[in-house]
């Protein structure tokens, strides 16, 4: 069952499809469905991902391939039409559409500190994001340089509330102070771990720690 939104989401990707064999751009959806922010159109495009009724085709951008359709269109699917064979060598489509995502603070890469909820918003190219709700935080300390993560990056997170051994997580100890750190097993106990040798584990009881997201990618400024 979609909702409005993402029926009318998945009516106009299938129509430019079939017009024109190249998905519309996010500036274009986000016109069409009259939203104020990319932002929006990216969750309707995780939605219908997560749902199975379009997929993104790798290593082309702006590339969508619708799967299904719900019942009431009555229309076969129609994929992204193929190159041409005759035609002359195809340069891709930038990947230049841009999504906002909350950032939310910083987060150390050190000691904890706090990682604060705010209303400013994060500009990210959307190639750099993949399926579900994506906030942004900036980092603070090295504790983390040998995984390449500076102090000043924008840690892009995918929110999560679980994590697999040895991923880089938005780990919040005590609910009072965030940090950014490999997360383990260690027995009964959570140990998260350092990229910089010249800081040591952390080491907490579960019921210290609660899992706030994962890393899903980093932006770095050059001055």
């Amino acid at each position: 069952m979609l909702t409005p939104k993402q029926q009318e989401l998945l009516n106009f990707i299938q129509k430019r499809l079939e017009e024109s064999g190249v998905s519309p751009s996010f500036e274009e959806m986000k016109d069409a469905l009259d939203l104020r922010s990319k932002s929006g159109i990216h969750r309707l495009i995780n939605a219908l991902e997560e749902r199975g009724f379009i997929r993104r085709l790798p290593n082309r951008a702006r590339a969508l391939e619708i799967l299904k359709l719900p019942d009431a269109l009555h229309r076969a699917p129609r994929p992204v039409a193929p190159l041409r064979k005759a035609a002359a060598p195809v340069t891709p489509i930038a990947a230049n559409d841009v999504v906002e995502i909350p950032l939310h603070g910083r987060i150390a890469a050190g000691v904890p500190i706090e990682a604060m909820e705010g209303q400013a918003m994060l500009s990210v190219p959307g190639a750099l994001l993949g399926a579900g709700d994506h906030y942004a935080l900036e980092v603070a300390g090295d504790s983390m340089v040998e995984a390449g993560i500076f102090d000043g990056d924008y840690a892009l997170i995918q929110r999560t509330e679980t994590a697999r051994e040895g991923q880089i997580v938005v780990a919040l100890i005590d609910e009072v102070e965030a940090t950014l750190k490999y997360f383990h097993r260690d027995g009964a106990h959570i140990r998260l771990d350092p990229a910089n040798s010249a800081y040591t584990a952390q080491v907490y009881a579960p019921e210290q720690v609660r899992i706030q997201g994962k890393l899903a990618g980093l932006l770095r400024r050059y001055n």
